[in-house]
């Protein structure tokens, strides 16, 4: 029996489930992008604060690229499970607070719609970092801004029509695992606003908010195993599930454009500047994440916590957490770095996440510009060295060049013909020249000449 409104009194009385009355509460947030990260974070804080009292927050999520999230919540009434699984204990909450997901298509104008209605307070985003239509240097790419699939198009639409309407603005709000991703947001849909209606584009500056965000919480990709377990302890069938750590953080700038809702009544935190926290996470959480998936790969392993039970490369990542990292950047007051640290140590350690390094290796030229390169040049002005960074490098060089298999990385074929020596004009130099996303691979006194391309490489990298 499949998990759904009518069923919902059948699920196990050990699983936790929201008390509010779904049908009383308007939708307040279009989030879109509406993966297993927004439903076991966002959408899991937003639950819990209309389960504390507060009221008009529902969800509706919206899909750019696929129907898969739409079929899998849709039968079900927007209902899931979220799991919590830590070494030995098993979790279930049923969350309530996604009403539906709508798939945008050409010629349907129902996800323009919910950005247009009056309930509707805020427009939220996990869409990764390649949904940003961003060049190697930060720039917008028009025509990958232009192309199906991309949430400008989709903004500039309901925006128009919610000037139009005489509505007031909206808070825009990124939740992705980008530097300074509020204003990163408002940059890039200012810039494709100022090609297609630049008197809208002057409206959504006025008007609008895009507050920065740093989120926090491993949820590994949900297997058809997880499934099955989640059933079993839940008693009825679950296609939305997803799979989480106990652990959970949210931080939010306080700058919002309208109500927001009471987030900070269920433990996310309103600051007044969301960047020591952000850099604290990119740089020792996300980079040593990316630090193990491609040394334990390289190595043999599979998941994160066998990468991290490997001496050698658990002595690494202490490295590059405590003596690389969290020195390269001053801490907000109160920040206790030398905590955050052995707390993902112990995250990074919990067998029951089965989080695959392989997912995390995805996308590499995206993600370790601002993982590991600001702390090279961090320490490279100040004349030491990161060698446990160095290490990952060249683990990140052998794995997008194809020496282990297929490569997942938007930017595989210039890179592997830049290291390889056979490219390097056009496009592939632009990405290593100064102010390119990849400019600090190598410094310029050739100190990490294994790393440049068209490097024989052939010894392994060891800092």
């Amino acid at each position: 029996m499949r998990l759904a409104a009518a069923t919902l009194d059948r699920a196990a009385p050990g699983a936790e489930r929201f008390g509010y009355d779904r049908a009383a509460q308007a939708i307040g947030i279009v989030h879109i992008g509406i993966g297993a990260f927004h439903r076991a974070h966002q959408a899991w804080y937003t639950d819990r604060a209309m389960d504390a009292g507060d009221r008009d927050w529902a969800i509706a999520g919206v899909s750019l690229r696929s129907a898969t999230v739409a079929g899998q919540l849709n039968p079900q009434d927007g209902l899931y499970t979220v799991a919590e699984r830590s070494a030995d204990t098993t979790r279930l909450r049923v969350v309530g607070a996604v009403r539906e997901v709508v798939v945008a298509t050409p010629g349907d104008d129902r996800a323009a719609g919910l950005i247009v209605a009056p309930e509707t307070r805020i427009v939220s985003f996990t869409i990764t970092e390649k949904g940003y239509a961003r060049r190697a240097d930060g720039s917008l790419d028009g025509q990958a801004a232009d192309a199906g699939g991309s949430v400008y198009p989709l903004l500039h639409a309901g925006l128009k029509r919610r000037r139009d309407a005489g509505l007031p603005g909206l808070t825009l709000l990124s939740c992705d695992n980008l530097a300074d991703n509020g204003r990163q947001l408002e940059r890039l849909l200012l810039a494709y606003l100022d090609v297609h209606d630049a008197a809208l584009a002057g409206w959504v500056a006025g008007e609008c908010a895009f507050p920065s965000t740093m989120v926090d919480r491993i949820v590994p990709a949900t297997t058809p195993a997880d499934l099955d377990a989640v059933e079993q302890q839940l008693g009825l069938r679950d296609e939305g599930a997803v799979l989480t750590e106990p652990f959970s953080q949210w931080v939010i700038e306080d700058r919002f454009a309208g109500r927001r809702p009471r987030w900070d009544a269920v433990g996310a935190q309103l600051v007044t500047d969301v960047v020591p926290y952000e850099t604290a996470k990119l740089r020792m959480l996300n980079g040593a994440h990316s630090a193990l998936a491609y040394l334990g790969l390289e190595r043999g392993h599979t998941f994160v916590h066998e990468a991290i039970a490997d001496p050698a490369l658990r002595a690494l990542v202490e490295q590059l957490m405590r003596g690389e990292a969290a020195t390269s950047f001053p801490p907000a007051p109160g920040q206790d770095l030398a905590a955050y640290a052995e707390a993902l140590l112990a995250r990074f350690a919990n067998p029951a996440l089965q989080h695959r390094l392989a997912q995390i290796a995805m996308d590499g030229s995206q993600k370790i510009p601002n993982r590991w390169l600001p702390v090279l040049s961090y320490h490279r002005e100040r004349g030491t060295r990161c060698p446990a960074i160095l290490a990952a490098l060249g683990a990140w060089v052998r794995h997008v060049r194809g020496d282990h298999g297929k490569v997942d990385d938007p930017q595989a074929t210039a890179l592997q013909a830049a290291w390889l020596g056979t490219d390097m004009t056009g496009a592939t130099r632009s990405l290593f020249a100064p102010g390119g996303a990849m400019s600090g691979v190598w410094s310029p006194d050739g100190e990490d000449i294994a790393l440049m391309p068209g490097s024989p490489e052939k010894r392994p990298l060891s800092g």
